[in-house]
């Protein structure tokens, strides 16, 4: 029996999702979260085999979720998590499987495909739909861009994120507006390509520019 918890902030969707897996042989839905940090704590609590995790929620997005997830398990064995989602970019694609998900599935997606993604990731395997599959070729195929260095108040900024901080916790550790600490933060997105906090970081990370 594969045990599943269904992560989602909408609860329609929630409950759509239930109805669809409910008469699926082999499947159980243990339990339910409306957010990324209920979602954490219910990995723990409830022990499921696979979550199926939207990306944008609020409290705690599924990316982070995600990491915080898999960081628990510390290699040992452990719930693994199928993102399913209405978003394809490509950076919230890379954010995700960066973050350690199993799998990335579109909730447009027929059920067939969803049912045999759930099944492969609690197999260890992984599961991409076919128009995330070809995303991410073509950006593994695309030439990295130069990326422009990073002021030292840029990465002062993105140190103090890639460490938890908001906006206003950045503010008042460097002793600016909060507004500035938004200025600067849209700047480092747009030297490294970038449209979200974890991306940012995670590429910032990759490639040295955060001591």
């Amino acid at each position: 029996m594969i045990r599943l918890l269904i992560v989602d902030d909408h609860p329609i969707v929630r409950a759509g999702l239930v109805g669809l897996l409910a008469d699926e042989p082999g499947f159980e839905v243990i339990a339910e979260a409306a957010d990324g940090d209920e979602a954490v704590r219910l990995a723990t609590e409830a022990h499921p085999d696979v979550i199926l995790m939207d990306l944008r929620m609020p409290v705690l997005d599924g990316v982070a979720a995600t990491a915080r997830i898999v960081a628990a398990r510390d290699g040992a064995a452990g719930p693994r998590v199928l993102i399913l989602t209405t978003y394809e970019s490509d950076d919230q694609i890379l954010a995700a499987i960066e973050a350690g998900a199993s799998g990335y599935l579109l909730k447009a997606a027929p059920r067939e495909e969803i049912v045999a993604g759930i099944r492969s990731v609690a197999a260890g395997q992984s599961a991409l739909s076919p128009a995330v599959a070809v995303r991410l070729v073509e950006r593994m195929r695309q030439p990295e861009p130069a990326v422009s260095a990073l002021t030292p108040r840029e990465t002062d900024v993105l140190r103090l994120v890639a460490a938890g901080h908001g906006n206003r916790q950045i503010a008042v550790q460097l002793g600016i507006g909060e507004s500035t600490v938004k200025t600067h933060l849209l700047r480092v997105y747009d030297k490294l390509g970038v449209d979200s906090r974890t991306r940012a970081v995670t590429l910032a990370l990759e490639r040295g520019l955060l001591p």
